[in-house]
């Protein structure tokens, strides 16, 4: 017999169960597909590389990764970048490109409907 094992991260539970709420709150089904992403086990979640941003990214838009954002690469322009964790290295380098770097939940908080904002997986 085999036992299913789940993530024991509390702050990710928290995440996707606001992430659901607030959803159905707002009619954003972004919300709800991150949520469906972030539930994915370890081995199935996004990591992605400043050059991925740069590459699929304009200047003062709004991204989000349902993971973690690595260092790799060099951004050229300014961007929002929310995502479920960084590298300190990928910090530096959104901040150095006079970006900011935000969590899931601040996004959620200031834009609820989810409008203008690309997803990078």
């Amino acid at each position: 017999m085999t036992v299913k094992t789940k993530s024991t991260n509390v702050q990710l539970h928290t995440l996707i169960r606001t992430l659901k709420m607030k959803s159905k709150e707002n009619n954003a089904k972004i919300w709800r597909y991150l949520a469906e992403i972030l539930e994915k086990p370890k081995r199935k979640r996004v990591a992605v590389n400043i050059s991925k941003i740069n590459r699929y990214s304009e200047k003062g838009e709004t991204v989000v990764v349902p993971g973690k954002v690595l260092g790799t690469g060099e951004l050229k322009h300014p961007v929002t970048v929310a995502a479920f964790k960084f590298s300190l290295s990928a910090k530096e380098k959104i901040i150095k490109a006079g970006g900011k770097t935000i969590t899931i939940t601040e996004l959620l908080e200031s834009n609820p409907s989810g409008s203008s904002v690309k997803i990078l997986i």
